[in-house]
């Protein structure tokens, strides 16, 4: 059975991420994201693994946070080598994707639904090295033009 990562920062990239939760039983799945009180129940319910949460409005934190991710990110990916990366984003995904990327395993990136006119920053830089870069607007498709349109996942 094909292994694959599902990883996003929490919040609405979570929230877009478990929408694609009927895949799950087809692939030896692990959730990847970051780790807050709102969604720790994951771990009950999905196979799961947290990430520092971090983001880069509070720089404080964010330039400690990042690189320990990052190095998380290569522990997790080391540990399970999966056969793809699928991302909603947002910043917490980005090293996995590189990574992924480094191993010459499969990046289905899926770009936010928030986003209709504008690139988010995760999909600026993950856009040149996915394999599958997905938009679901077909707006989208003038910034991304090599993106596939999949249309709402909600």
């Amino acid at each position: 059975m094909k292994r694959v990562f599902f990883v996003s920062s929490t919040g609405g990239h979570l929230t877009e991420l478990l929408q694609l939760k009927s895949l799950f039983i087809e692939y030896d799945y692990q959730i990847i994201t970051e780790k807050t009180a709102t969604n720790a129940y994951l771990k009950n319910e999905y196979k799961t693994h947290y990430l520092w949460y971090g983001t880069k409005h509070n720089m404080t934190t964010y330039w400690f946070i990042f690189p320990f991710n990052c190095f998380l990110s290569l522990i997790y990916f080391l540990r399970y080598r999966p056969s793809v990366i699928v991302s909603t984003g947002s910043h917490t995904a980005v090293p996995l994707c590189y990574i992924a990327h480094f191993f010459k395993k499969k990046v289905i990136y899926i770009e936010t639904f928030a986003n209709i006119h504008t690139k988010s920053m995760a999909g600026k830089l993950v856009y040149p090295i996915a394999d599958y870069f997905i938009v679901q607007w077909e707006e989208m498709l003038r910034l991304y033009p090599k993106a596939i349109y999949g249309g709402w996942i909600f």
